[in-house]
């Protein structure tokens, strides 16, 4: 039987990708990927010609019976989402329970991960975080998850939208007015920034910009 091979995949910059992803994809007898389109231009840049199957928040509990039986009969199956590690904040958690409850092996190319890269280049401490998820996009529900980081002495890592930034920001201003937050804009892309400050301090440098791009925000722990 075969092992389930996850695959990460860049997260903005296509030069990121390694030689074992290349030889994981090309190896693959059939790939499940969050979103086919996207997996299908990666791997035309790679030069590569792989079956495809969708993988995605809405069908991925109805694709582990079939991942397993493809496992059992010996066919080598990968899984990547559309950037970065697969169960990160992405699809793939409840696939890689299914094959483990299963009894079968899981196996991993590692590579990029937005989260790791942003608490790297938050220059927040790094021996203790953790990563939050999404903020949520309700106003009552998004001062409750503020608020509950107030005594928090590890940095928090959380993903936010460029459209909803500047509403989440003044949030915390009110909330934790003297933390430190690094908003971790496209990372890996041509337009990477790292912004850093207390919340009110970025508020005034954003002004009326309008924010694009994919982003990461880190919170510092209150021990800092």
């Amino acid at each position: 039987m075969s092992a389930l091979t996850l695959v990460a995949t860049p997260i903005g910059n296509l030069g990121d990708v390694s030689d074992r992803v290349r030889e994981a994809l090309a190896g693959a007898d059939i790939l499940y990927a969050e979103d086919t389109r996207h997996t299908g231009r990666l791997l035309q840049h790679l030069g590569l010609k792989v079956p495809m199957r969708s993988c995605h928040d809405h069908n991925e509990r109805h694709r582990i019976d079939e991942i397993v039986a493809a496992l059992r009969e010996g066919r080598r199956v990968a899984l990547a989402t559309d950037a970065g590690t697969p169960g990160i904040a992405d699809p793939g958690h409840p696939v890689v329970r299914g094959v483990v409850a299963a009894g079968l092996q899981v196996t991993m190319v590692p590579g990029p991960s937005a989260p790791i890269m942003a608490i790297v280049l938050s220059g927040f401490a790094t021996d203790r975080f953790v990563f939050d998820g999404w903020l949520p996009r309700r106003s009552g529900q998004l001062r409750t998850r503020i608020e509950s980081y107030a005594e928090q002495p590890r940095s928090v890592i959380l993903l936010e939208s460029n459209q909803r930034l500047l509403k989440s920001l003044p949030v915390f201003a009110e909330v934790l007015p003297d933390r430190r937050l690094a908003v971790c804009r496209e990372l890996t892309k041509l337009h990477e920034e790292i912004r850093r400050g207390t919340a009110a301090e970025l508020l005034s440098g954003y002004g009326d910009t309008k924010i694009k791009g994919e982003i990461v925000l880190v919170l510092e722990g209150c021990d800092a």
